[in-house]
């Protein structure tokens, strides 16, 4: 592999890497979910009793507005990775976030472009940043930290970018318990201790797409666009699970599905609500932008896909 190929594959594996660390700890919020008879619109029914006691996680994790996150998500062999960081949800999301690549093929183009398989990611209104380090910044400048907007993202990934770029914007750990709601199947398992704190256990599965639907209100070119995104994954459906504990905030969550590169399983868990989280802007002396360095790469890198 060129260098100047392994630095653009590094390109597009730090914005694959944000997006999915940002999509494992939070989600888009559901803004209809079950109504009292315990049916939720579209889907099967409910235990009356579930729905209840996931609209208090709903109110409380919500209000709680930020947290702790760590977690893992591996895909098949595509890629294994951790995330630790804070974020805040208050208005939009924000946060920052410390990826790590353990193993996969991502990883494997993240350290060929001169990385050492970890990178600094920021999460802010519009945008978000990664830090690609000083190997990277060698290359271009002196400049460690790539500047992604979302609106530029929507617009290169087309009409699911803009799904994507929409759910970005709008990140809550609230994704696994709207999912949930939105199931039609939600139960609860049982209870548990999750690292030493008392949790009640909630599982479900959903179709993707269709929460997608419900969640983002898409149009119907963006839906398409995304379902054939999904398609090309091999991903339709995925069981959430989620683990609450007895002030109704969000413990544990999981995720597991399965694409065509195998087995897709992703776990978070949430601690120290309400702590502050302060993101600021990389300076620009020290940032360049996604656009830019496609520009000067004269094509286009894939994010996501």
């Amino acid at each position: 592999m060129t260098t100047t190929t392994a630095r653009r594959a590094g390109i597009a594996v730090a914005a694959a890497a944000a997006l999915v660390s940002v999509a494992a700890c939070g989600g888009p919020e559901d803004s209809t979910g079950a109504d009292d008879g315990g049916r939720t619109a579209g889907q099967g029914v409910v235990r009356a009793d579930a729905v209840a006691a996931l609209r208090l996680v709903q109110k409380e994790t919500g209000g709680a507005q930020s947290a702790e996150v760590e977690g893992t998500t591996t895909m098949g062999s595509t890629m294994s990775m951790e995330q630790s960081g804070v974020i805040d949800w208050s208005d939009g999301m924000t946060g920052a976030l410390t990826i790590t690549y353990t193993g996969g093929t991502m990883g494997d183009a993240l350290k060929q472009s001169g990385g050492d398989g970890s990178m600094r990611a920021r999460y802010l209104e519009d945008e978000y940043y990664a830090d690609m380090g000083e190997a990277f910044a060698a290359e271009v400048g002196g400049k460690r930290w790539i500047r992604y907007a979302y609106a530029d993202l929507a617009e290169l990934g087309g009409a699911s970018g803009e799904v994507l770029a929409e759910q970005m914007r709008n990140s809550t750990p609230q994704q696994g318990v709207d999912a949930l709601l939105a199931s039609g199947d939600v139960e609860e398992v049982g209870r548990e201790h999750v690292r030493g704190v008392a949790t009640t256990h909630y599982s479900g599965t959903v179709d993707v797409a269709e929460l997608t639907a419900r969640t983002s209100a898409p149009d119907a070119r963006q839906l398409a666009a995304f379902k054939e995104q999904l398609g090309r994954l091999g991903i339709s459906r995925e069981t959430v699970d989620i683990w609450v504990d007895r002030d109704d905030l969000l413990v544990k969550k999981t995720e597991k599905a399965t694409t065509k590169t195998g087995a897709l399983n992703s776990t978070v868990f949430y601690s120290h609500y309400g702590t502050d989280v302060s993101v600021e802007k990389p300076a620009a002396g020290d940032t360049v932008d996604f656009k830019e360095l496609l520009g000067q790469r004269g094509g286009t890198a894939g994010t996501a896909s």
